[in-house]
């Protein structure tokens, strides 16, 4: 048991550490190569911080434990709107957003009532994997094509300013550092999923709370170490923007890969309880955006309180069924 733990544990690490190295690493990468910071903070850093979701749900659907899989994005996708802008509330009040983030706040939600059809069916196939994957296309090429009209500084390119504070004085390093990092990914996603699932088995808790909650977390770490220091630094529209963006990917490119390369079986909580939550809550901070100005601390308390809400009522109906 304590080594399911010590698992788990050192899981977590090596996906804060890895999911860092490699978006620091690829954003120096693409800096040398005269990639614009638009392009960096759309794709690269996009991409980079969803790597530990990606991992997770690949190898868990591999892995027969479908249900982690498909938990680990609706979790995910919960947390970063109740958790993660909380904290970042609760930290310093959230303001002064662009109108951009409204636009993509919407996208979310309607990325999130996709999901809420896909999960109505018993597997998410192959096909709406693909499917998944081409709406992500049209996004990426559409948010670039709106963002270069931009004439201020795009949340985009303020995300890629959060990852440009190691100094790469060697050309080698941005390579060796980014390789470093997908290394310590695949070591911690493997790690985290055979931790969880012995823990799951031994409390007799189900594959989808686990995916749910610790999982979720888990591979929410790089975004909520963003969120966190982008608070700090009074840099709003990234915690807003990276928020977003991660709920975007997670369903489009991470469920779209995952099922893509292994279909998922979708279990009858996702349908009733989960998925429901999650379009909730990508509602609700769609309506925040729009209708205020600010996102203070009692906010952020409230947010707070939901999650943990959310957390409770999750491990007392696991257990018990």
């Amino acid at each position: 048991m304590l080594l399911d733990f010590g698992l788990i544990a050192a899981g977590l690490v090596l996906l804060f550490i890895g999911g860092e190295s490699l978006v620091r690493g690829s954003v120096a990468i693409a800096e040398r190569l005269g990639l614009s910071k638009l392009i960096i903070g759309l794709v690269i850093v996009g991409f980079g911080t969803s790597t530990p979701e990606l991992l997770v749900s690949v190898n868990a659907a591999l892995g027969g434990s479908p249900e982690i899989a498909l938990g680990n994005v609706v979790g995910s996708n919960i947390a970063n709107a109740l958790l993660i802008i909380g904290m970042a509330a609760l930290i310093l009040p959230i303001s002064d957003w662009k109108r951009t983030a409204v636009r993509e706040a919407l996208v979310a939600g309607l990325v999130a009532l996709v999901l809420f059809g896909l999960v109505q069916g018993q597997v998410i196939t192959r096909g709406e994997g693909i499917a998944l994957l081409v709406v992500l296309t049209v996004y990426l090429f559409a948010s670039y094509w709106l963002e270069r009209r931009e004439k201020a500084l795009t949340v985009f390119e303020r995300e890629t300013e959060e990852f440009e504070d190691l100094p790469f004085k060697r050309a080698w390093l941005p390579p060796l550092v980014s390789l470093g990092g997908i290394a310590l990914l695949v070591i911690g996603a493997d790690l985290l999923v055979d931790g969880s699932i012995s823990i799951a088995r031994a409390f007799g808790v189900p594959d989808a709370v686990i995916g749910l909650s610790l999982v979720a977390v888990g591979t929410s770490l790089p975004e909520l170490a963003t969120a966190i220091v982008a608070a700090i630094r009074r840099h709003s529209d990234v915690v807003v923007g990276n928020v977003i963006g991660s709920n975007i990917f997670n369903v489009l490119a991470i469920l779209g890969t995952t099922a893509v390369i292994q279909p998922i079986d979708v279990g009858a909580r996702f349908r009733d309880i989960d998925t429901p939550v999650m379009l909730g809550a990508s509602c609700a901070l769609l309506v925040l955006l729009f209708a205020t100005q600010r996102i203070g601390r009692l906010w952020g308390i409230g947010m707070l309180a939901v999650y943990a809400a959310y957390m409770i009522f999750l491990f007392r109906n696991g257990m018990g069924s």
